[in-house]
């Protein structure tokens, strides 16, 4: 036998394989026969077998329910998903992502293709266009602080002083002859007004300095002058420097314990120190309209009501003071011939006007607000005018 594999095809049995064995040769062979050594059958399958006895091609696997290929993330991904599974067909392999030009830079800011015509302001050397004159700037991408109308005004050379106009003066002539009008009644009927005028005194002030809302301080104020006017009713007309001043000494003390226990900066806490204690200063000051005595109230009172009341008229600044301190000295001797005082009323009127057109003044600064006008614009001048009306009606009476 060679050793070469046979390569034709053989129809025949194969030598000592029987693939049926009969039962007698397995008997046979169970009685003590000599078995054949059998060999292996990959060594008996020498011959290449022609033909196909079963279909041997390979056939494309059916895909799976989802197998579409998904990307992974930073790649990009394909149009149209496939299924793989096919043998050959190679496995795309991911590409990345194209990278973006960067981006152009951008401009700080923007200007606008309109450019106002510049005006000249009168009477100065600055020029104001359309954006100045109502307060803003032009448009920008970083934004435009607001500049306030006293700065405004100081940059173009003007007084940085509104006065309150006529609504706020007449607010102050019925509050002023509420006053007049309840001291000629008795001294607890001129509690409510006086106490009216005291927190409108207070809130006023720390609105007319920016610090708003001020709840603490108003309250404070408030209270110093309630516990005045508690203490002169209890002490009496004859104990009223004492009361007011002893009221005014610890209530300052007690503002500055509590300055001292806040925990904001220096400069915050001196301006809240100086503010509240200003605030209650005027506050309790106002109990001097208490203190006084009742005709000095009633002329006083009127005459701070007719000087606010020309002061308001649309005159120019130095007439318009003269034709009020006029008007104040001619309502002190209205009003002071109804009472004791007679014609030293006048002088009486006269003290009470200059004071309060104070007052007004005070109200007026720095282009205050709508609110100052209603709050301290109606109550600092009657406010002002109580030491006067004090010391001018313990001296004249």
């Amino acid at each position: 036998m060679s050793d070469q594999p046979y390569e034709g095809r053989y129809e025949g049995q194969y030598e000592g394989y029987d693939p049926y064995p009969q039962p007698q040769q397995q008997q046979r062979q169970g009685q003590g026969q000599p078995q054949q050594q059998q060999q292996p059958e990959w060594q008996q399958h020498t011959q290449q077998w022609e033909g196909q006895t079963w279909e041997t091609q390979v056939q494309p696997s059916m895909p799976a329910a989802d197998t579409t290929y998904m990307p992974p993330q930073g790649y990009q991904a394909y149009p149209e998903p496939q299924t793989y599974g096919t043998v050959g067909q190679p496995q795309p392999q991911p590409q990345p992502l194209p990278q973006e030009a960067p981006a152009p830079a951008r401009a700080p800011e923007w200007t606008p293709a309109y450019q106002p015509p510049v005006q000249q302001a009168p009477g100065t050397g600055s020029a104001v266009t359309p954006d100045t004159a109502s307060g803003y700037g032009p448009p920008t991408v970083t934004g435009n602080a607001r500049v306030t109308d006293a700065q405004r005004a100081r940059a173009e050379g003007r007084s940085p002083i509104i006065e309150p106009g006529i609504q706020p003066a007449a607010l102050t002539a019925v509050l002023g002859l509420l006053l007049s009008g309840t001291a000629a009644i008795g001294q607890y009927a001129l509690v409510v007004p006086l106490v009216l005028l005291q927190a409108v005194t207070a809130a006023g002030w720390f609105r007319l300095n920016g610090m708003w809302p001020a709840r603490q301080g108003i309250a404070l104020a408030f209270l110093g002058a309630v516990t005045a006017d508690v203490a002169l009713l209890a002490a009496g007309r004859e104990n009223a420097p004492a009361a007011i001043l002893g009221t005014l000494g610890v209530w300052v003390l007690l503002t500055l314990v509590l300055q001292l226990r806040s925990h904001a900066d220096p400069d915050t806490r001196m301006y809240g120190l100086m503010a509240t204690v200003t605030s209650a200063a005027l506050a309790i000051i106002a109990t001097g309209h208490l203190a006084a005595e009742p005709d000095a109230v009633t002329v006083g009172a009127a005459a701070v009501a007719v000087a606010i009341l020309a002061r308001a008229l649309p005159l120019p600044t130095a007439a318009s003071v003269v034709v009020a301190l006029l008007a104040a000295a001619g309502a002190g001797i209205a009003v002071g011939g109804m009472t004791d005082l007679g014609s030293k009323g006048a002088f009486l009127g006269l003290g009470a006007g200059v004071c309060a057109l104070i007052g007004h003044r005070v109200a007026s600064y720095d282009y205050p607000s709508r609110f100052v006008h209603f709050t301290a614009g109606v109550a600092l001048p009657l406010a002002a005018a109580a030491p006067a009306v004090y010391l001018l009606g313990r001296a004249l009476g």
